[in-house]
């Protein structure tokens, strides 16, 4: 079974997917980044691939994958990284990243290169729905590699229904139509928004991302959904820090017990 697959089958509620750029702050600390992560008992790593026109990203990520490009990272040195980390760890680790991104590498180069570092899953917004399941689903099949696919306050049911019926992985709940990091708490009508989401009794798992950044709204969002994802909050924790393991335990441990400060 998919590493994802029996994550969450083990672990259906409370969920936590960390994210952060490969090689950034350094560009020897993808590895060290996911080790610390993995013995802080976060349940999924969601690891940026960094990209020079990141359409979605807000100011934080923007400039976390510009200092990583500048340190440079690039597609193959990443899959060598994680081809070395991967025996260390069993936590399921994600690839999100841009499709452009994927073209240029070679799309079937790209996919085998997933599978042989251990990648679990990818997350590209940029890849239309229709184009994956014309051209690319069979491929992402064939190289056991999970889908995940996003949906906004804005996503019609329809789409709703096809997203969950074509995703594979879980399904990327973004709780509002705003660029990453760009707001912080949770509002009424987002909670509305989780809330319709989960009436719709969809088959996959449902984690929420954008403008989770501390313990209040991690717990709000894993009531609403199987987890959430962090993002922003936690790199400007690695910013904060000299230490990676300094860093991944003062924010991992602010979410499991007291407030973190973002």
């Amino acid at each position: 079974m998919n590493r994802l697959k029996k994550r969450m089958s083990e672990k259906p509620t409370g969920l936590l997917n960390i994210y952060f750029t490969a090689g950034y702050p350094r560009l020897e600390d993808t590895g060290k980044i996911i080790k610390a992560l993995d013995r802080m008992g976060v349940d999924l790593v969601e690891i940026g691939m960094p990209y020079s026109d990141p359409l979605a990203d807000g100011p934080t990520i923007q400039e976390s994958g510009a200092v990583a490009l500048k340190n440079g990272m690039t597609l193959p040195l990443l899959f060598e990284q994680l081809t070395e980390v991967r025996p260390h760890t069993e936590m399921p680790m994600i690839l999100m990243g841009y499709f452009n991104q994927v073209m240029q590498f070679g799309v079937e180069r790209f996919l085998q290169n997933c599978q042989r570092s251990g990648i679990d899953a990818l997350i590209l917004p940029d890849l239309p729905l229709a184009v994956y399941e014309s051209e690319y689903q069979q491929l992402f099949a064939d190289y056991g590699l999970e889908s995940v696919f996003l949906i906004t306050p804005q996503t019609e049911e329809s789409r709703i229904r096809k997203i969950d019926e074509l995703s594979t992985g879980f399904i990327y709940v973004v709780s509002s139509y705003a660029i990453t990091g760009a707001k912080k708490g949770i509002s009424p009508a987002q909670i509305d928004y989780f809330e319709r989401i989960a009436a719709l009794n969809l088959n996959n798992p449902r984690l929420i991302g954008f403008g989770i950044s501390d313990r209040e709204t991690f717990q709000t969002a894993c009531a609403h959904a199987n987890g959430a994802i962090i993002g922003s909050a936690f790199i400007r924790a690695l910013a904060r820090h000299d230490s990676i393991e300094a860093a991944v335990d003062e924010f991992v441990g602010g979410l499991k017990a007291s407030s973190i400060h973002v």
